[in-house]
């Protein structure tokens, strides 16, 4: 029998018409940036529960040789600040409605920065595959239909009476034929106009204008200040490879403290799937959020001790406040975390790796109905402390859970992953990590293997360690021996996040989908 060659190009996103649509990218002759764009653009109308136009993105990628960082994240407006809520009785920013949105989508922004610098193909060819999902149609998933009904109570409050995500006012049915016109529309003039259209032009005054008629705060002036804005990536060492991030205000800095505690410990001698693993993994991960909360914020406002936090120093002393024995507490918040993860290899070597959110399902539920999507609610992130780095300032970056990551071996990409899930998008990195790089599972075999989350996510305040029923009950009992709080939680379960990875060989890549996503490799 003859050998079939491994593929030499791939996207692998949540949903299957969008991986097409980025795929048709690089079979037309575009890199990993073109693609990455089709499939994003694609994903903002087959996912617009998770994802979308009215949200923020941030993109980590190696491009001829260049390794580099893109954040997409927005700012408050000048009129958002902490005095305008406590005016109004409130302890915090709203999660849903007209205040929830207080910074501007940024998403748009890298999108148009990335493909000026490194896209191939022209900006218009990129939003073709998107513009024709939005007008011709598609299949709406067991999703979208279940989010869409989740949340139809926000989106008739918020999206008015024509809102194109409650098809003739009711939440589409999984397999029914959906479209989006209104969206269609404004992707034409993204097309024609250029993505500074949306910060500057029409789409940005009709933001501002349906904004204010529900009381809420963006002005055109702040969109137009908006600019995604070049980062230098930051990482460790870990096992000889080159484990990369994007420093704050992104999270990402949390998976190279754990991997530098985990460095100090023989995971094979651990054991993997082990009660003595995954409790390593969970106080490594409290270990590194414990820094997070008390440090993370907008670096242009804040002093944070960056390469401290992620030196091997730091993250010795760390681990010697490690017991194996006793779970350590840990207090207790919420964040959201519904977002969507690309990743993309084209036949050149180039990689991307990209996350871009609403922050809650369907954000803010604000859906200007002539535009045909969602507000992202990722300014309710802030807190009104005024002492505390993430506190709401005009001008200012929310603390972001979004972290695409990338893994380099003799200076060139060999892992390109990341998953959605909020809080546990670093402990499902830290997951793929340590089953590729310390034991040698393939990218599909890391990502189906049972998962946990500890703590808080999806806006539900806890210290619970979730743990998938797969995950054998002795193991779990050996956990809350040691003062972990086990709550059992159903086979593939959704809060575990939708995990994406692609693995560069000599011989080609090897892809990995999540199958709780509506997810598909798609390769050449």
């Amino acid at each position: 029998m003859a050998s079939v060659a491994a593929p030499t190009a791939m996207v692998v996103c949540p949903h299957h018409l969008a991986s097409t649509a980025g795929l048709n990218l690089l079979s037309q002759g575009g890199n990993a940036v073109d693609a990455a764009i089709a499939t994003q653009a694609a994903l903002a109308v087959v996912y617009p529960a998770m994802t979308g136009l009215g949200g923020d993105g941030f993109w980590l990628g190696y491009q001829a040789g260049q390794l580099y960082g893109l954040n997409g994240s927005g700012q408050a407006g000048a009129g958002c600040d902490r005095d305008r809520f406590t005016s109004l009785g409130v302890a915090a920013v709203p999660q849903r409605g007209p205040q929830a949105v207080i910074t501007v989508p940024g998403g748009v922004s890298a999108w148009g920065e990335v493909h000026q610098r490194f896209g191939r193909l022209p900006w218009a060819d990129l939003l073709v595959p998107a513009i024709a999902l939005a007008e011709g149609g598609y299949p709406c998933s067991n999703s979208q239909s279940r989010w869409t009904g989740a949340n139809a109570e926000f989106l008739r409050a918020y999206g008015g009476e024509h809102n194109p995500l409650l098809p003739g006012g009711e939440v589409p049915t999984a397999g029914a034929k959906v479209t989006n016109l209104p969206l269609g529309t404004t992707l034409r003039r993204l097309a024609s106009e250029g993505w500074q259209d949306f910060y500057r032009g029409q789409i940005a005054g009709q933001m501002v204008s349906y904004l204010e008629g529900l009381g809420g705060w963006l002005t055109r002036d702040d969109f137009a200040r908006h600019r995604a804005s070049w980062v230098e990536p930051i990482d460790t060492t870990y096992r000889g490879y080159r484990v990369c991030q994007l420093p704050p205000n992104s999270q990402g800095f949390t998976v190279l403290q754990m991997l530098n505690v985990l460095e100090g410990f023989n995971l094979h001698t651990v054991g993997h799937g082990t009660a003595d693993y995954y409790h390593l993994l969970v106080e490594a991960t409290k270990l590194a959020f414990a820094d997070r909360d008390r440090w993370l914020g907008d670096p242009d406002f804040t002093n944070l001790p960056l390469a401290e936090l992620i030196s091997k120093p730091y993250g010795d002393r760390r681990r010697a406040r490690l017991s194996m024995a006793v779970a350590q507490g840990y207090p207790a918040l919420a964040l959201g975390g519904d977002t969507v993860y690309i990743a993309v290899v084209d036949g050149e070597g180039n990689a991307v790796s990209t996350i871009q959110s609403l922050y809650f399902d369907f954000g803010a539920a604000v859906v200007p109905p002539d535009l045909g999507f969602a507000l992202q609610n990722r300014g309710a992130l802030f807190t009104l402390d005024p002492g505390h780095p993430n506190a709401l300032e005009p001008g200012k970056r929310p603390f972001h859970t979004l972290m695409p990551a990338l893994v380099l071996k003799d200076g060139r990409p060999y892992l390109v992953l990341g998953t959605m899930g909020g809080e546990g998008q670093p402990q499902t990195q830290l997951a793929l990590l340590t089953r590729m790089l310390d034991f040698g599972y393939s990218p599909q075999a890391a990502i189906d293997l049972p998962r946990w989350l500890w703590g808080r996510t999806w806006g539900e305040a806890s210290t619970r360690l979730a743990m998938e029923n797969r995950i054998p009950a002795d193991i779990r009992q050996a956990l809350e021996r040691r003062g972990h709080q086990v709550a059992e939680a159903p086979a593939w379960a959704e809060p575990m996040g939708h995990a994406h990875a692609i693995q560069v060989n000599a011989n080609g890549l090897l892809g990995g989908c999540d199958r709780r996503s509506d997810g598909a490799i798609a390769c050449l």
